[in-house]
């Protein structure tokens, strides 16, 4: 069985998404010159779990599907079925992940990650903090959101930090 992955940046304040879902805010910040170890990354994961306004956000941003290649699931209550590289479902997180293959990154959105964390599902946590301060917009851990996390690591890349968590057994 794989890993259960939260691998995201969030803002100095705690904001994965501008109020309107905006993220170009990520692209103004110096990082390691590279892809800042996300490569890297990337090639440890199996399958990818989402929310649907973190899919529709990721469609809105690029012509072609990034993730293709890597198994697909994208939680929702209104799309349904399959596409050539995703699979929308409404059942619970707990059955999506069981029968998800691999090492499993959840990609988000917030409530995607507080219910991971509610659920005691996510073994690793790894947030890049952006040095903006966004004062609102889509939180990280919205309201409620609780956790019990060691740290691993902190990593200098630019003028971001790379954090590592796991989660405390």
């Amino acid at each position: 069985m794989g890993k259960k992955i939260l691998y995201i940046a969030a803002s100095l304040d705690g904001y994965i998404a501008g109020e309107d879902g905006s993220v170009g805010w990520l692209d103004e910040v110096e990082g390691d010159g590279g892809d800042n170890g996300y490569q890297a990354f990337y090639e440890t994961i199996d399958s990818l779990l989402m929310g649907r306004s973190t899919y529709e956000k990721v469609m809105e941003l690029t012509d072609d599907f990034p993730y293709s290649g890597k198994k697909c699931y994208v939680l929702s209550k209104k799309l349904k079925g399959q596409t050539e590289h995703v699979t929308f479902t409404n059942e619970p997180l707990q059955e999506v992940l069981a029968r998800a293959e691999g090492n499993v990154w959840i990609v988000g959105g917030g409530k995607v990650v507080k219910d991971c964390l509610a659920y005691n599902l996510l073994d690793d946590v790894y947030i890049t903090v952006i040095p903006k301060v966004l004062g609102g917009g889509i939180p990280l851990f919205p309201i409620g959101t609780k956790a019990d996390l060691s740290l691993v690591s902190a990593e200098k890349i630019g003028d971001m930090v790379s954090i590592h968590y796991k989660r405390k057994d």
